[in-house]
C-alpha cells in the first residue's frame, strides 16, 4: 500500500511564514525605540531593508542548494566545523532567550494600560516574571496546547497593526512628524546607522523560508521568492506603522510610551479604541512568547542531542516536552529581566533588543562564510559566484554596521559572551570524551561477559 504524498507549503504559505515570523511583537514597541533617534530613522529603514535583503538572499540560496533543518547552526556545523557550530548555536540560542524577555516586557507594557501600577519598574518586573513562568508552564503541557494558543493569538494580532497602519494616516500631522525629526541632534550618518541597527530586530526571522525549505514545495523557486516577498511585505508594514505613529504622537511622548499602539488608538478614536488595541496586542504578544519559548527549547534540545549542550537539555516529560530545558530557560530569562531593570518599560525593551541583535550578528556572518565555502563545491558559473560573494559582503557589512551602531558598553558585554563560548566548548568536548569512554567501557564489559560461540568442529 503506497503512502500518500506529503503536502508541502506553496509560495503563499512560505511567504506568509516569513511575514508571520518577522512581523512579531517587536512591532508593538519598536516605534518607541526608534523615537529615541527620531523621524530621521526613516532613512535607517532603507539601509536596514537593503542589509536584511542581502541576508535573506544568503539564506534563500542556502535553502535552495542544501535545504536542512537547523538554520545557521546546521550550516556552521557542516561547513565551518564543531567550534563554529557550538558558538553559533550558543549565541543564536542566547539571543533568542534575551529576545523572549523583550516579548514578555511588551506584554507588561500593554497590561499597564489597564493596571497603571505596572509603570513602577519593580512591579512591572514582578508581573513580567509571572508571565514568563506562566508560559514556561504552558509549554510543559505539550506542543498541541501551544499550537492552539498561538493560532488564536496570531489572528488577534492583525487588528492593531491594520487599524493603526491603515487608518492612522487620517490623523497624521506633518508638523508632529517634523518636530521629532532628530531630537538628539545626532549627525545624519550616526542617526541612520543607529536606527538601521535597531531595525535589525524587525528583520530577525528573515531566514524562515530557507530554514523551512524541506517542507516547501519546489524550494529552488519558492524559497527565494518567498524570502523576497516576505521582506517587501514586512518592510512596508514596519515602515508604514512606525512612520504614521511618529506623526500621531509627539516625540517626547512616544519615546517613553510602553504601549505606543494603544496611545495612537487613543488619539484616533478615544479610550475605548486604546482598550481594544491593547487587548489584541497583549494576546498577540502572549502567543508569540509561548511560541518562541518552544522554539528556544527545541533549539537547545537539538544541540543537546548533537552533544553541543549538556544532555539534561534533551530530557523530555510525559508530554514529550523538554521540561528541564524549559525550567533552565525560565531561570535565565528571569535573571536577565532583573539585570535589565530600567526606569520604564520602553527603555528596558530597547536595552534587551539591542543586546539581541548584537549577538545575532556573528551567527549570520558564519552563515555567509558557510555559503561561500559551499559554493566552491557546487559548480556555479563565475558570474553567479561573484554575485553571491557581493551579496555576502553586503550582508556582512550590515551585520558589522549593526554592532558599530550600538554602544561601546553593550559591544564589550557581547564580546565577553563570545569569549565565554570558548571554555564552554572545551567543557562540552571534555564531557563528550568522558561519556564516550564510559560507554566504551560498558560495551567492552558486556562483551566480555557474553558467552562465546563455540567453534564448529
Amino acid at each position: 500500500m503506497s503512502t500518500p504524498p506529503v503536502k508541502k507549503m506553496g509560495l503563499l504559505g512560505a511567504s506568509s511564514l516569513v511575514v508571520a515570523n518577522m512581523v512579531g511583537t517587536g512591532l508593538f514597541l519598536l516605534p518607541t525605540s526608534l523615537a529615541n533617534i527620531g523621524s530621521i530613522s526613516l532613512f535607517g529603514w532603507i539601509v536596514a531593508a537593503i542589509g536584511a535583503s542581502a541576508l535573506g538572499l544568503v539564506f534563500a540560496h542556502l535553502g535552495m542548494v542544501e535545504p536542512q533543518a537547523g538554520g545557521p547552526y546546521a550550516y556552521a556545523r557542516d561547513h565551518l566545523g564543531p567550534f563554529a557550530a557550538f558558538q553559533t548555536n550558543f549565541l543564536y540560542w542566547g539571543a533568542n532567550v534575551i529576545g523572549n524577555v523583550a516579548i514578555a516586557v511588551s506584554v507588561t507594557g500593554y497590561l499597564a494600560v489597564f493596571f497603571p501600577g505596572l509603570k513602577s519598574p519593580w512591579v512591572a518586573n514582578a508581573c513580567t516574571a509571572g508571565i514568563i513562568w506562566l508560559f514556561i508552564w504552558l509549554n510543559t503541557r505539550g506542543a498541541n496546547v501551544v499550537g492552539h494558543f498561538t493560532t488564536v493569538s496570531t489572528v488577534a494580532g492583525i487588528l492593531p497593526i491594520a487599524f493603526v497602519g491603515l487608518l492612522g494616516w487620517y490623523w497624521f500631522r506633518a508638523d508632529v512628524f517634523m518636530q521629532g525629526w532628530n531630537p538628539q541632534s545626532l549627525p545624519t550618518g550616526s542617526a541612520i546607522t543607529r536606527s538601521a541597527s535597531i531595525a535589525l530586530w524587525a528583520f530577525l526571522g528573515v531566514e524562515s523560508a530557507a530554514v523551512s525549505a524541506g517542507v516547501i514545495d519546489n524550494p529552488r523557486r519558492n524559497v527565494p521568492l518567498a524570502t523576497v516577498i516576505g521582506l517587501i511585505v514586512s518592510t512596508v508594514i514596519y515602515v508604514v506603522c512606525c512612520t504614521v505613529m511618529m506623526g500621531l504622537l509627539p516625540n517626547a511622548e512616544l519615546r517613553t510610551s510602553g504601549a505606543p499602539f494603544a496611545e495612537a488608538a487613543r488619539v484616533m478614536l478615544g479610550n475605548w479604541a486604546a482598550i481594544v488595541i491593547s487587548l489584541a496586542a497583549i494576546l498577540k504578544a502572549a502567543g508569540a512568547l509561548v511560541g518562541w519559548i518552544l522554539i528556544v527549547a527545541q533549539s537547545a534540545q537539538a544541540a543537546a542531542q548533537d552533544g553541543m549542550f549538556t544532555r539534561s537539555f534533551a530530557l523530555t516529560n510525559q508530554h514529550g516536552m523538554p521540561a528541564r530545558n524549559l525550567i533552565i530557560t525560565g531561570v535565565l530569562m528571569t535573571i536577565l529581566l532583573a539585570l535589565t531593570t530600567s526606569p520604564n518599560i520602553a527603555t528596558q525593551f530597547a536595552t534587551i533588543t539591542s543586546a539581541t541583535v548584537v549577538l545575532m550578528a556573528l551567527p549570520y556572518i558564519y552563515s555567509v562564510v558557510a555559503m561561500w565555502r559551499l559554493n566552491r563545491t557546487i559548480g556555479l558559473t563565475p558570474g553567479k559566484q561573484r554575485l553571491l560573494i557581493f551579496v555576502g559582503l553586503l550582508a556582512c557589512a550590515y551585520c558589522v554596521g549593526v554592532v558599530l551602531g550600538q554602544s561601546a558598553e553593550l559591544n564589550r558585554q557581547a564580546f565577553i559572551v563570545m569569549l565565554v563560548s570558548t571554555p564552554l566548548f572545551a567543557l562540552v568536548k571534555v564531557q563528550q570524551t568522558i561519556v564516550g569512554k564510559v560507554r566504551g567501557r560498558a560495551i567492552k564489559s558486556v562483551r566480555m561477559h557474553l558467552p562465546r560461540a563455540k567453534k564448529p568442529t
